[in-house]
């Protein structure tokens, strides 16, 4: 991964869990973190795990410290949203052990794929990989490009 002033997660990497069902996260996507940082590994309503890297996580933070105790809909959501995810720093082979209910909520037994998104990274199933690179287009990264002004 490289860096211009801060951490950036391109590329797509395809790992087994091992027997304890930990994931190693590609060394490239560490390399800008100390052992201890936070991340947090959330569920996304499209069906696979979605990862926030410290800068995010703090912005998220932010968020949700801004919301009302009296919006109580949104602390339901809140708590509801958190109750699942995963707060996490890898170990000492850049490993993580996701959640059995994460995991489930993905459809990831065994294998994983993970992909940047720049600021963040997914892990899919490898069926909902498919899935997603099935329905990528030349037009649909033109759509893309033309979105964010590439």
């Amino acid at each position: 991964m490289a860096t211009l002033g801060k951490p950036f997660y391109t590329g797509l990497f395809r790992h087994g869990l091992d027997d304890k069902n930990r994931l190693t996260i590609p060394s490239a996507w560490r390399a800008a973190h100390a052992s201890d940082d936070a991340f947090l590994a959330v569920p996304n309503p499209a069906g696979f795990i979605t990862v926030l890297p410290p800068a995010e996580v703090e912005k998220l933070y932010a968020k949700v410290a801004e919301v009302p105790m009296g919006d109580l809909e949104a602390q339901r959501d809140i708590a509801g949203f958190f109750a699942v995810a995963q707060a996490f720093s890898f170990d000492k082979q850049g490993r993580v052990a996701l959640s059995d209910e994460l995991r489930a909520r993905a459809g990831i037994t065994k294998d994983a794929v993970m992909s940047g998104i720049l600021s963040k990274f997914n892990i899919y199933s490898p069926a909902k990989w498919d899935e997603l690179a099935a329905a990528t287009s030349p037009a649909s990264q033109a759509g893309f490009m033309s979105r964010f002004g590439i």
